[in-house]
């Protein structure tokens, strides 16, 4: 599980870089409740909206101090990422804290619940 789920946070981080709202779709659970930096609740088809109209633009991530912990069909993952990019036009770069539940569907692991939190900086 373990693996599987390094490889889903490598396509996630790919997808969020480049945009990719096909892959996005097969990443993010129809189900997705992602809470953000601000405190706002979004959808899968928000965040995926984000990406397609250009609202936000991704140039750069770096994780760190990636921990996962598997719980059945489940996993927890916890990671810093350093972003680099825009949103609305305006330069949108920080360091975050994620937490997110992917859940094993058949093949396929999803993204069910996300939160973000801003840092001062990286640890």
């Amino acid at each position: 599980m373990e693996k599987d789920v390094i490889s889903a946070e490598q396509k996630l981080k790919a997808s969020m870089i480049a945009s990719d709202v096909a892959l996005l779709d097969e990443l993010l659970s129809d189900d997705l409740v992602f809470i953000n930096y601000f405190g706002y609740r979004l959808t899968k088809q928000d965040d995926i909206e984000a990406h397609r109209s250009g609202l936000l633009s991704i140039e750069s991530i770096v994780f760190s101090d990636l921990q996962i912990k598997p719980h059945g069909d489940c996993a927890m993952v916890y990671v810093n990422a350093e972003i680099k990019g825009q949103y609305d036009g305006v330069k949108a770069n920080g360091c975050f804290a994620f937490t997110r539940l992917w859940q094993k569907l058949g093949q396929n692991l999803q993204v069910v619940s996300a939160h973000s939190t801003l840092l001062s900086k990286l640890p």
